[in-house]
């Protein structure tokens, strides 16, 4: 079946329409099971990250794939599917296992080479592979290829170029953003809002910088102490957080939260009377954790993660010699790959071109041992194991010749040509797919 993915990024829906469109751990076994359960496709994968929400599909109607996941996305945004097709793209076949290999090798991220973006791959896969429908698991012998492959094209990319070498990660890049703010941020004092992957980045990062204080706040506050511990910071619960706001210069937030933490009125409580002094936000999660009227506030200069920008051409200036040996390695990953999935529409031609042979075969046998029935039994075996030998080094060259014509896009006609030299399609099989053809 054709391979699909269909989705947004940072490069086509802004902040507030990609905070819409993330689905959480919780939400995607769901999702996963009713777009397969449903019969909109036979295996799914769904991959949702700060900066892309995208759905991956094997599906043999990639229209009512593709509308099923619209459809989704619409109600999420409460608009017409329609009006989301500026959001959007749509990538099938080559095009799309392209895509995926790119993602996977952080060469389609907001911050070159982030190495966040591998490990976020790995778990929507996870996700998938413990997501089971009616009828079992969501994920098949396509998509598990697909992304197996793309991550080891993703640990290709990191291990033989320098790409991830000095990479600005979406942490980094807001740590470096609070520096063009304050100019230095030692003797400053900060507060994180989260105690996730990023989080610990942003602390590690800022411990690095000189920062005076940290202070870590989270829902759970057992994994808010080991996080501020881990990095000589200190941890505050959830609830006191009205209480630590004044007394810190820097708050990044990466919580995943469904909906805003921080609201004006939470911001209101520890400031009755308004921040008498300079108090940069920065909001990297998404959704936000920030209620973006914060950014009207007296003295509030408050970021989210699209206002990284110039920090990440920054980054990518820096790196972008590597690009093209990064894209030979996806290159090459993606033949790899094509070549398994395209051989995969010969099978069941092999299969008639085989068979016919052994029914062949088994006939002319049967009538040859007839008159031959005089013979041990052991000469009997001995012919047939010569026409079992012959059969097959006939056979040999044809298969071959059949998967490779697969692989380089001539797989069609070279089957048409097959089924009809030998008379194949008299014979109850499969049905067929179409050789994918490449975008």
């Amino acid at each position: 079946m054709p391979i699909a993915v269909i989705g947004a990024n940072h490069k086509t829906a802004p902040i507030e329409v990609r905070e819409r469109f993330a689905m959480g751990r919780t939400e995607a076994p769901a999702v996963l099971a009713d777009l397969v359960d449903g019969g909109v496709t036979s295996e799914a994968v769904l991959l949702s990250t700060c900066n892309r929400s995208e759905l991956y599909m094997s599906v043999a109607d990639l229209n009512r794939g593709g509308g099923a996941f619209r459809a989704i996305l619409a109600e999420r945004l409460a608009v017409s599917p329609e009006k989301l097709s500026g959001y959007l793209y749509l990538h099938r076949d080559k095009a799309a296992v392209q895509h995926l290999f790119r993602v996977a090798a952080g060469l389609d991220s907001m911050v070159l080479g982030e190495p966040q973006i591998q490990g976020q791959v790995r778990e929507a896969y996870q996700i998938a592979q413990e997501t089971r429908g009616v009828g079992g698991p969501v994920v098949g012998p396509t998509l598990n290829r697909l992304f197996q492959t793309a991550l080891n094209v993703g640990g290709r990319v990191r291990s033989e170029t320098e790409l991830g070498i000095g990479a600005a990660s979406i942490s980094t890049a807001a740590v470096e953003l609070a520096k063009k703010i304050f100019g230095s941020l030692r003797g400053r004092n900060a507060l994180v809002m989260g105690a996730g992957e990023m989080s610990e980045v942003t602390l590690e990062c800022l411990r690095s910088e000189g920062i005076r204080s940290c202070v870590v706040t989270n829902r759970t506050h057992a994994r808010a102490t080991e996080l501020a511990e881990k990095w000589g910071g200190r941890a505050v619960p959830w609830a006191d957080l009205e209480k630590a706001l004044p007394h810190v210069d820097i708050v990044i937030c990466s919580t995943a939260a469904p909906h805003p933490v921080l609201s004006l009125q939470r911001f209101r409580g520890a400031f009755p009377k308004g921040s008498s002094k300079p108090l940069c936000i920065i909001d990297i999660a998404i959704p936000r954790d920030v209620d973006p009227r914060l950014g009207d506030e007296p003295n509030v200069f408050l970021y989210n993660i699209d206002d990284l920008k110039q920090i990440v051409d920054a980054s990518l200036e820096r790196r972008k010699g590597v690009i093209p040996i990064a894209d030979e390695l996806v290159d090459q990953g993606v033949s790899d790959f094509w070549a398994w999935y395209t051989s995969l529409a010969v099978v069941p031609t092999i299969k008639d071109l085989r068979d016919k042979g052994e029914e062949f075969r088994k006939a002319e046998l049967e009538r040859a041992l007839r008159r031959l029935s005089h013979l041990p039994a052991e000469d009997q075996q001995a012919i047939d194991t010569l026409t079992r030998s012959l059969l097959n080094k006939f056979l040999h060259a044809p298969t071959t010749r059949l998967r490779e014509a697969a692989g380089n896009g001539r797989g069609t006609t070279v089957l048409d040509s097959v089924r009809y030299l030998f008379d194949l399609d008299d014979q109850e099989r499969p049905e067929e797919q179409d050789v994918p053809q490449e975008e």
